[in-house]
């Protein structure tokens, strides 16, 4: 039993509340570029997936040279979060054009690479016991820290370069509260760097391979939907002649995803983490399906929801990571974590890149309905676990 200060997993989550809040910063100001700059709507593509690629490239720069365990993850942490802060103050210093904005969301998505996953390995030095909870917490962290660009944009301040700002400075603070606040957990595993042969073990192991389905189903829905949720209320908003805050929207459909995460950490505790995911994988994709027909429906109803479809879409990214970390074979389990992250970030490259392209062409309304086949392939490969591994 690890005794740690009952303070240490509430200093991880805000240290990764605020150390992610530069991830949808871009996105955020968005609408306010789209008129000074005369952008296209495919823009929220590109902004989005320059994050996503550079966190791939990152992820993988990291893993193949163990940074996280040639040196401390908490000074890593405080390194990639000034860093993150350093690239998106440069949108408001130094940014004229989308071309220089993608450039730099592309190295602040590689210095995210040392603040999500590493938060996380310091979270499995304090909790080795518990692991889909503390996930759930620190996912939830994510989702919350995440939105924070859009909660900022719906204060309406004259310039967009505040919201800049202000997620710049959630960042740093983050990385100095990891630093002076949250020393290495007893339980910190020394792992190796990335290793081809190892990914060879990991693609072969049947168990890895459908829990990865599941999550490969999940992604193809999670950052696609996050994206293009700003869109559809602004469609609504105009088809049915009303007014709203859709930067506000936009924040609560992507940050009540954390409290999805945190209440499906703790059901996780009495019932797996593999029900967990497949009933929030289940109720995503129903939404899916929903979402034409709840266009026409009247505010009080699309409230409720993106109030359940904001919940499930994230509540499975945590146990989906338990179920990856317990089906891998345990002498490769860091290098397969890795590899599952980087095509699932590819995953929503692809799937947000396709989705963003018809926005011009076609209605929001059925667009949405072209991620449904990731829940359900999801649902599939989860069906198929179940059966290779009965205990999971």
């Amino acid at each position: 039993m690890i005794n740690r200060p009952r303070y240490i997993l509430l200093a991880i989550v805000v240290a990764q509340l605020l150390g992610t809040s530069t991830w949808f910063a871009g996105n955020a100001i968005l609408p306010v570029l789209q008129v000074e700059w005369s952008l296209p709507n495919t823009a929220v593509a590109e902004l989005t997936n320059s994050v996503q690629l550079g966190f791939i490239v990152g992820a993988l720069l990291f893993a193949f040279l163990a940074l996280a365990d040639r040196m401390s993850p908490r000074l890593l942490f405080f390194i990639c979060a000034l860093g993150t802060a350093f690239f998106n103050l440069q949108i408001a210093f130094w940014a004229e054009s989308l071309n220089q904005v993608l450039l730099l969301r592309f190295f602040g998505g590689m210095m995210l690479a040392g603040v999500y996953p590493v938060g996380m390995k310091i979270a499995t030095g304090w909790y080795p016991e518990g692991l889909g909870l503390a996930l759930g917490y620190l996912v939830g962290a994510l989702a919350l820290g995440t939105s924070s660009g859009h909660l900022f944009a719906s204060f309406e301040f004259n310039d967009w370069q505040s919201v800049i700002y202000l997620t710049s400075g959630c960042s740093v603070v983050g990385g100095l509260l990891v630093l002076f606040w949250v020393p290495d957990g007893p339980a910190l595993h020394k792992g190796g760097a990335l290793r081809f042969r190892h990914l060879w073990v990991a693609m072969k192991h049947k168990p890895l391979q459908a829990s990865a389905g599941g999550y490969f189903g999940h992604m193809w829905e999670l950052y696609a939907v996050l994206a293009l949720a700003p869109y559809w209320f602004i469609a609504w908003e105009q088809q049915h002649g009303v007014d709203l805050n859709i930067p506000f929207w936009s924040f609560y459909v992507i940050g009540i995803g954390g409290l999805g995460c945190m209440l499906g950490g703790h059901i996780s505790i009495k019932s797996g983490s593999w029900r967990v995911a497949r009933f929030m994988l289940f109720c995503s994709g129903v939404c899916c399906f929903l979402s034409p027909f709840v266009f026409e429906l009247p505010f009080e109803a699309v409230v409720v929801f993106w109030t359940l479809w904001g919940l499930s879409v994230v509540a499975d990214s945590p146990q989906f990571s338990a179920l990856s970390a317990r089906t891998a074979p345990k002498e490769v389990v860091g290098s397969a974590l890795t590899m599952i992250n980087a095509i699932g970030f590819t995953i929503t490259i692809i799937a947000t890149q396709i989705t963003a392209m018809l926005l011009d062409s076609v209605s929001i309304q059925w667009i949405m309905l072209l991620l449904a086949p990731g829940p359900v392939l999801g649902l599939l490969s989860l069906r198929r676990l179940k059966k290779i591994q009965p205990d999971i």
